[in-house]
């Protein structure tokens, strides 16, 4: 068993991507329950603009414009990884085991807000953009198990050794013996919320086109915890099976090693000496393989970007387009575990005080709006994410996401209204892109709520979203053994707000 690699298995949990997502990596789309209703937005021209269409902002009536929302978003993440080594686990039967993580935001708020004064519209707008929650995997993943269930490996070697002692006539070890089954206790949680404000200004040039210019400033904040502990293996003694603490085992077998190395160095017997020190280092170094390993590393950073948007109509026709820069984000350590990064370069750029990179992707929002009644509306958008522009602990792994939405709104009566739409979203991963730590999979939305204009001033909004996952099949070579997993996720997202003109 290595130890550096469990504990990089163990630290990679701040690759973790975001928790109350709807849109591409590290960028949330549903900052509004309009959203939620019918996600094909881009083309609107409503408060909610201020996060989908900030350029259409500006046609509404003077005066100040506010919405407010709050989502209770529900996900899961499902791995099932197969390892032929996985049926020794004495807690768990057969060779596939699955782990899954239940990630809950209870209440995500949303804010936009916009001063419209003739020709101009002062914009801003308050969710969490890439990320908002926690996720627990009670079990830890697969990767953690797949280096424990390897310390079973040993067992030849550690039962040679034992006849070996034997038959030096060291008493009571003939009888002695590891077997294959192991067990272990892992956990792994992980929390990230990137805070997301933008200020900007919409311009009204005429009364068919307008522009708009803003900044968005995000803040991440971050913990990750996780833990592989009281790894355990089967000890044989005289045909009696029993499970021991591996480290603790381990430990004691090296110490007698070395005793009966300095016995025989005492009777002259250099060769057998030196051929007990030998496996007393080996011992040793199964026993600091096998010991508990921890990690708590909180995170923080924030970076700032442009936002430019543009927004044409004419007739029933409404056409818009956004495009946020690239944020660059870089997210600063401080872990508990600094002193166990030194000297393992995967983990000298985690350690306490160093920066990971996380930047936010660019993205470029195209949508159009038409009205085929006065009280019947569809639109359509595109979404496209730079992805592979960003810098990103996932960076080489990716190429750039798609997302196509459409949708639809009624108005019932001037009180009621119903719509609902769809998102497709399409990511270009490449197998090296997919592990248990980090990943996503094609997906497509759906969406579907009422809103009520209880007066004027007043208008209530409901919705409920769903996303529906694919899976995602991977299979790779680990030494002598196939590693099989397959990848899912699950979820859906309730919300209710009111948007206020005042």
């Amino acid at each position: 068993m290595n130890k550096t690699k469990l504990i990089c298995t163990a630290l990679a949990i701040v690759i973790f991507s975001t928790t109350a997502q709807a849109g591409g990596l590290l960028t949330n789309t549903n900052q509004n329950i309009n959203f939620l209703r019918n996600p094909a937005r881009d083309a609107a021209i409503a408060i909610d603009g201020v996060y989908s269409n900030p350029a259409g902002v500006v046609f509404l009536g003077e005066g100040m414009h506010l919405s407010i929302g709050l989502q209770n978003v529900h996900q899961t993440r499902t791995i099932k990884t197969g390892f032929p080594l996985f049926p020794n686990n004495v807690n768990m039967s057969g060779s596939v085991h699955e782990f899954e993580g239940k990630a809950d935001a209870p209440v995500l708020p949303t804010l936009q807000a916009a001063y419209n004064k003739g020709n101009w519209s002062f914009q801003f707008g308050f969710a969490l953009t890439g990320g908002g929650g926690k996720c627990e995997f009670p079990n830890g993943l697969g990767s953690f198990e797949q280096v424990v269930a390897g310390v079973t490996t040993k067992a030849g070697n550690i039962n040679e050794l034992y006849q070996k002692l034997g038959q030096l006539g060291i008493p009571g070890m003939a009888g002695h013996g590891m077997g294959s089954k192991y067990s272990y206790d892992s956990f792994m949680r992980g929390r990230q919320y990137y805070y997301g404000f933008t200020f900007g200004t919409a311009y009204r040039i005429n009364d068919h086109l307008s522009v708009y210019g803003g900044l968005k400033m995000l803040y991440g904040s971050a913990n990750y915890y996780g833990y592989v502990k009281n790894i355990s293996i089967e000890h044989l003694d005289n045909g009696q099976s029993s499970m021991v603490g591996a480290a603790a085992h381990f430990s004691e077998l090296g110490d007698q090693l070395n005793r009966y190395a300095g016995a025989m160095e005492q009777a002259g017997n250099m060769q057998a000496a030196q051929a007990l020190e030998a496996a007393a280092a080996k011992a040793n170094m199964l026993s600091q393989s096998t010991q508990d390993i921890e990690l708590n590393c909180d995170q923080t950073g924030w970076g700032v970007a442009p936002i430019i948007g543009i927004d044409y109509k004419t007739g029933r026709l409404n056409l818009a387009a956004k495009y946020e820069f690239k944020t660059r984000m870089r997210l600063k350590n401080k872990s508990a575990n600094s002193l166990s990064a030194e000297g393992i370069p995967m983990l000298s750029k985690f350690k306490d005080g160093n920066e990971v990179a996380e930047d936010t992707p660019g993205l470029l929002t195209v949508g159009a709006q038409y009205s085929l009644l006065p009280s019947l509306r569809i639109s359509a958008g595109w979404h496209h994410y730079f992805d592979v522009d960003t810098k990103q602990y996932t960076k080489d792994m990716l190429s750039d996401t798609n997302e196509y939405l459409v949708g639809a709104e009624y108005d019932i009566n001037k009180c009621w209204q119903v719509s609902a739409g769809a998102q497709k979203t399409q990511y270009g991963f490449k197998d090296a892109g997919m592990n248990d730590i980090s990943f996503n999979v094609n997906s497509y939305s759906i969406g579907f709520g009422v809103g009520v204009q209880v007066n004027e001033k007043v208008k209530i909004n409901a919705a409920y979203f769903q996303t529906i996952y694919s899976d995602y099949d991977k299979k790779e070579a680990v030494g002598q053994a196939t590693v099989t997993n397959s990848f899912t996720r699950t979820n859906r997202v309730f919300g209710l707000g009111v948007d206020l003109t005042l």
